[in-house]
């Protein structure tokens, strides 16, 4: 299958590869060729502009930033939307926002193609083994059609509903880790504090009802002081404020992700947005 890939940032990287594993054709872009190198050395073939991309392919998946990198990549000047995309399928996979999502499923519908939003879940680890979650808003028809291919590295692929949906899914996961972020930080300062063994307490307490994904895949990594980015948390705080945005326009009051947004505004705003969102516990002194 042509496939065309734009943007190879932390995660978008693995992703290729296992699309080149399964031997599937893959025509990148990415914004520095440097950062496509790896995905050129196994056999991908790069591309100068988005446009390029889409006119070489069948299916064109797209995983950048930021809403507005979405917006540039398909409809802007050397975008997907500036040349005949007839037939074509695009998958977005970067979490964006519901509405964007459905500019982009009319627009594509328009030009006799079709849009799928299918953010996903799992960060570099799940990127890398090919375990990701991917929620995906869209046709039912055109779901099916690549159901497959979402698989390749994907463990669960799952249509959400019409065109929105997926982003809608991915903020409710973002919700959910911020509780489960915000959690395991003071977790370990609290523990700190107490004089605990921190490797104990999380021996103990990830085997009990405290267990989850951002405790067993986290916080051995704020004890190794690795804060390398498996998400960014720049990237985690626009994630939050979609959320929050989304919620108001529904009339929905989320008093906790409020908190989680403020203390991530408060890391990037320190400095830290390139780094992993386990950096948050950069904002305890006694842990900094």
């Amino acid at each position: 299958m042509n496939i065309g890939f734009i943007g190879l940032g932390v995660m978008g990287k693995s992703i290729v590869s296992h699309l080149l594993n399964a031997e599937h054709h893959v025509v990148v872009y990415t914004r520095t060729k440097e950062s496509a190198q790896e995905a050129l050395d196994k056999g991908a073939v790069w591309t100068e502009t988005p446009a390029q991309v889409t006119k070489q392919v069948d299916i064109v998946m797209t995983m950048v930033g930021y809403p507005s990198d979405v917006e540039e990549v398909y409809f802007g000047g050397n975008g997907i939307f500036s040349v005949d995309i007839t037939g074509k399928i695009l998958i977005d996979l970067t979490t964006s926002t519901p509405r964007l999502a459905k500019r982009i499923y009319e627009e594509a519908v328009k030009r006799s193609a079709n849009a799928l939003d299918a953010p996903v879940s799992g960060g570099d680890i799940g990127a890398k083994n090919g375990t990701l979650t991917t929620m995906v808003g869209g046709d039912q028809e055109v779901f099916e059609k690549v159901e497959l291919l979402l698989g390749v590295f994907s463990s669960k692929v799952r249509l959400q509903g019409e065109s929105g949906a997926g982003q809608h899914t991915k903020m409710a996961n973002q919700i959910m880790i911020a509780g489960t972020m915000t959690g395991m930080t003071e977790l370990l300062v609290y523990a700190k504090a107490a004089g605990l063994s921190l490797e104990q307490v999380l021996d103990t307490v990830g085997a009990g009802s405290a267990a989850n994904w951002s405790l067993t895949n986290y916080a051995p990594r704020v004890l190794k002081d690795d804060f390398a980015a498996g998400f960014y948390a720049k990237h985690f705080l626009k994630d939050l404020r979609i959320a929050l945005d989304e919620a108001k326009e529904m009339g929905v009051d989320l008093p906790a992700t409020q908190t989680a947004e403020r203390v991530y505004a408060q890391l990037v705003e320190a400095g830290y947005g390139d780094l992993g969102t386990q950096s948050l516990i950069k904002m305890y002194t006694n842990h900094a």
